[in-house]
């Protein structure tokens, strides 16, 4: 359905608004999507300050071209909505829970992370980082862990010495 000059002028504006802002992109293919799973992803994304945007392609490519990340885009093939957000990786783990559930329906295109375009592989290798906290308790464990293993031995050698 064609839109009109002035419906397309508002979505590039919101386009350049949400690529500005943007700390990374992903780029969704939501064929096949239900409109109550839809709703449901779109509402846990915004309880996560991520915003899912759908627009036609011709304009959300024009919007990309006009930035100019490095590498190449992605090439589009069905339905596309843009995913981003001010963190660098919660975009993509966010939407990557859904593709997880949604397999058939909702896949990863790809995406812009550091200014750079990603392909499928990439985005999803991303969208499995762990989120900081985990990581945190991850170092923590590995500070930890030879530290344990001293104490055990230290008490292995007093239990050893009372007998």
């Amino acid at each position: 359905m064609a839109i009109t000059k002035e419906k397309k002028k508002s979505i590039s504006e919101k386009l350049e608004a949400i690529l500005d802002k943007a700390g990374s992109l992903v780029f969704v293919n939501f064929h096949g999507l239900a409109v109550a799973d839809e709703a449901t992803v779109r509402k846990t994304l915004k309880g996560k300050q991520i915003s899912y945007y759908v627009a036609k392609k011709t304009l959300i490519k024009r919007a990309l071209e006009a930035k100019k990340y490095d590498g190449d885009m992605p090439v589009f093939e069905g339905e596309l909505a843009i995913v981003s957000g001010e963190d660098s990786v919660l975009p993509a783990s966010s939407i990557y829970e859904f593709v997880k559930k949604h397999k058939e329906n909702l896949s990863i295109m790809g995406g812009v992370f550091e200014g750079r375009y990603q392909n499928a592989a990439e985005m999803s290798e991303i969208a499995m980082i762990p989120k900081l906290e985990v990581l945190y308790g991850q170092v923590v464990n590995l500070i930890n862990s030879p530290i344990q293993g001293f104490v055990m031995a230290l008490g292995a050698i007093a239990d050893k010495k009372e007998d």
